[in-house]
């Protein structure tokens, strides 16, 4: 699995000149939740990108998005600890063993950081003399040019440019084409990052795998997934469902209603019923696990039912897991034993407190030896690391596992069926073609 993108269509960093220039990193750390890193995964596999910049002699400004800082609803951004860089910075300080400088602009109540000011000059200043080991930006979704339109998104995107020589991107799970990750590259000679490469190199293994072809998705909403689910079910041998896109597809297959689930999602989930009865690709897991009330699992108030007890025209309560006896079912066990080529986007249950249907998911997946594994998302890997510890560390290095860090973005690659589809991965390489002599 070390391919590498195809060079003529794709700028990578090993080809840019770095000695003496500032160089604009993008990076995926969107890993603070309340002002604490919950898992440094996707931290620490960009560090073999900003060591390759520094070793080459380049000096580096970093820059992330955390969480949903901005109201979309009125567009309202509040700036507090709880989306603060600070955890990351002091998270790679210790790490690197290197100043990290993270510079304070002015907040405007309910626009954010209008604008970069003056003050960062001194901070570049000190960057080039190694007086810091690198600078990282205030959370990109502070500002108010990141996400806006017209004059004021082209602003931010010059002032960007302006701080920097280069610009990197080794943000694979941004996909969202925001002023930091798409606008930036029209402006700067513009690279993919290593962990950028090896994403995309190992997405191209999902959309042209080994068969038979088994992917695992879940969801906590059926209409946000309703794209990829599409292509993906195009794409594969076997379909195997879970969370509340499994409730839902239960209730438009089987004509039940499952507590919270609306009907507009059952009328859309019809679609894949109907289109299921011809290619028959989805794997059902035979044993549900449902609940009077949605939240804490308490002794006597869940129970475990068989798909085949389903009745028509019935109502039940929630369903908030998978029992782990639906992965020795036999055909649920012959599809994933025989996979060579397995996909996994989901969490089985409602956590904290359903677990146990992806515990057991993740070992009958292991029990597979020749299949490439491939994990998708930050909930699915945290789950995997939290529930099966041993089991994460023992594959850490095997080769035929990959633990993607932006579900999402390879949701939608699989949606545009191109591993370069994404609008900042098209961004680079049309910058690219824009640089070259003619």
């Amino acid at each position: 699995m070390k391919k590498r993108p195809n060079k003529d269509r794709f700028p990578l960093i090993q080809d840019a000149d770095l000695a003496g220039k500032v160089v604009l990193v993008r990076v995926d750390h969107n890993v603070v939740k309340n002002g604490v890193i919950r898992d440094p995964y996707r931290i620490d596999r960009t560090i073999g990108t900003l060591y390759n910049i520094v070793e080459r002699g380049g000096r580096i400004i970093l820059m992330t998005h955390v969480g949903r800082p901005r109201n979309k609803k009125t567009g309202k951004i509040t700036c507090n600890p709880s989306t603060s860089v600070e955890p990351i910075a002091a998270y790679l300080e210790h790490k690197l063993h290197s100043k990290i400088h993270v510079p304070a602009f002015r907040v405007e109540e309910k626009r954010g950081i209008i604008g970069i000011d003056t003050s960062i000059n001194l901070a570049i200043k000190d960057l080039k003399q190694h007086k810091i080991g690198g600078i990282y930006f205030p959370n990109t979704r502070w500002f108010e040019g990141e996400e806006a339109t017209g004059e004021i998104r082209d602003a931010f995107a010059r002032q960007l440019a302006g701080l920097a020589d280069i610009f990197v991107n080794d943000a694979f799970g941004s996909w969202q084409p925001h002023v930091s990750t798409y606008d930036i590259a029209g402006l700067l000679p513009s690279y993919a990052g290593f962990l950028m490469q090896e994403e995309i190199a190992h997405l191209d293994k999902v959309l042209r795998p080994d068969r038979p072809f088994v992917a695992v998705v879940a969801g906590a909403k059926y209409d946000t997934k309703i794209g990829p689910l599409n292509e993906l079910y195009k794409k594969v041998d076997y379909l195997i469902l879970g969370g509340v896109i499994y409730n839902t597809y239960l209730c438009a297959k089987y004509n039940i209603r499952i507590a919270g689930v609306s009907e507009d999602d059952i009328d859309a989930a019809k679609k894949l019923v109907s289109r299921d009865k011809k290619a028959n690709k989805i794997v059902e897991l035979p044993y549900i696990v449902e609940s009077d009330t949605l939240g804490k699992k308490v002794r006597g108030r869940y129970k475990t039912i068989a798909i085949r007890d389903l009745v028509s025209n019935s109502s039940y309560g929630y369903v908030l897991d998978i029992d782990p006896k639906s992965f020795s079912d036999k055909r649920v066990a012959e599809v994933v034993g025989s996979a060579r080529t397995i996909f996994v986007n989901a969490v089985m249950g409602y956590t904290p407190h359903f677990t146990d249907g992806s515990e057991a998911l993740d070992r009958t997946i292991d029990k597979n030896a020749t299949a490439w594994k491939f994990y998708g998302g930050g909930d699915t890997l945290q789950e995997f690391k939290s529930l099966c510890p041993g089991l994460y560390l023992s594959v850490l290095d095997d080769a035929l596992y990959y633990f993607f860090t932006g579900g999402g973005s390879v949701l939608k690659a699989i949606e545009k069926s191109d591993p370069f589809g994404m609008k900042p991965v098209r961004a680079l390489i049309e910058n690219k073609k824009s640089i070259e002599p003619q």
